[in-house]
């Protein structure tokens, strides 16, 4: 049987290798064992933050609605609490939208919220 060598074949796979790791800073952008183990480390972060940023970005809508909520004389959870109550279905990147962007819009919800607790 003939020998197959890997010439063409591991030209490719370098190639590509070494075209996902263009950008990053020397020798993790020029040779091909080392922009391997950049590339396969910055794989491992992409997948790991599509998670986190979930998180990140649920907490910041908190500190908004949060916010929002102090200045209009409750607490976060007791104005959750009382959406539940009066049965007004918001999600919390709405509310915080609305407590950034619409202040008077979130003062009336609050106030729903309100009536509903006491």
């Amino acid at each position: 049987m003939a020998r197959v060598k890997t010439g063409i074949t591991r030209r490719r796979k370098h190639k590509k290798i070494l075209r996902m790791a263009k950008g990053n800073y020397g020798t993790r952008s020029r040779l091909y064992r080392r922009a391997n183990e950049a590339m396969l480390k910055s794989l491992w972060y992409e997948y790991r933050d599509r998670r986190t940023r979930k998180r990140d970005l649920r907490r910041l809508w908190i500190t908004r609605i949060n916010a929002g909520a102090r200045m209009n004389g409750m607490t976060y959870s007791r104005l959750i609490y009382g959406l539940k109550q009066a049965k007004i279905d918001l999600n919390r990147k709405m509310l915080a939208d609305m407590a950034v962007r619409h202040p008077e819009a979130f003062a009336q919800v609050v106030e729903k919220a309100k009536a509903a607790v006491n």
